[in-house]
């Protein structure tokens, strides 16, 4: 399967599915961050590439659900959240058999539509919380994989005793915070390999 992983710059996603046997490209305006197949530059300019399947990590920062607040406080940040809300659709209506397009909670549940599923890293054996979207063209819900004991109360390894996430500010945070677990990345890989 020919695989586009759009907006990743870990290269987590890909290297998944390049173990799977699959022919996986990450793409982001940053360079990859481990060696493989990367293309730096507008995710755009590849959608006619003849892919089977594309994940597509938009960035967040200007649609997540945490800061919208700041749009009505911040002069231009109401407008960053449409021009993200107009790039999702994009990766939405991408000319690509099977999409998944992940973020965590968002105004992209009010703005475009619900998402299909919502996941959560401890369900993939990785002990954190983060509820993660997944909108999804053509493909079946994730099938959690390994389970953690707890549920949505319990406080996970990346979580402060408030329940916020423990990473403090810098300037990286936003990189840190915004990576796949390995967890979900291999249950992506291996339920939706099938071309």
């Amino acid at each position: 399967m020919r695989v586009l992983v759009a907006c990743e710059f870990s290269g987590t996603v890909r290297d998944a599915f390049i173990k799977a046997g699959h022919d996986a490209l990450s793409c982001d305006l940053l360079p990859t961050e481990k060696p493989g197949r990367h293309y730096q530059g507008d995710v755009r300019d590849i959608f006619c590439w003849g892919w089977d399947l594309m994940i597509a990590h938009p960035p967040c920062t200007y649609l997540s659900a945490s800061g919208l607040h700041w749009n009505g406080r911040v002069p231009g940040r109401a407008e960053k959240t449409e021009e993200a809300l107009k790039f999702v659709q994009t990766l939405m209506d991408a000319p690509i058999g099977r999409i998944c397009v992940e973020n965590p909670v968002s105004c992209i549940s009010s703005r475009i539509r619900k998402p299909d599923q919502i996941i959560q890293p401890w369900w993939f054996g990785e002990d954190a919380s983060k509820k993660t979207c997944l909108w999804l063209k053509n493909l079946p819900l994730l099938v959690e994989t390994n389970r953690l004991p707890g549920n949505d109360k319990t406080r996970r390894a990346n979580q402060t005793p408030s329940g916020q996430n423990k990473l403090g500010p810098s300037p990286d945070r936003w990189k840190e915070r915004s990576k796949t677990y390995q967890g979900i990345a291999d249950a992506m890989a291996n339920q939706w390999s099938k071309p």
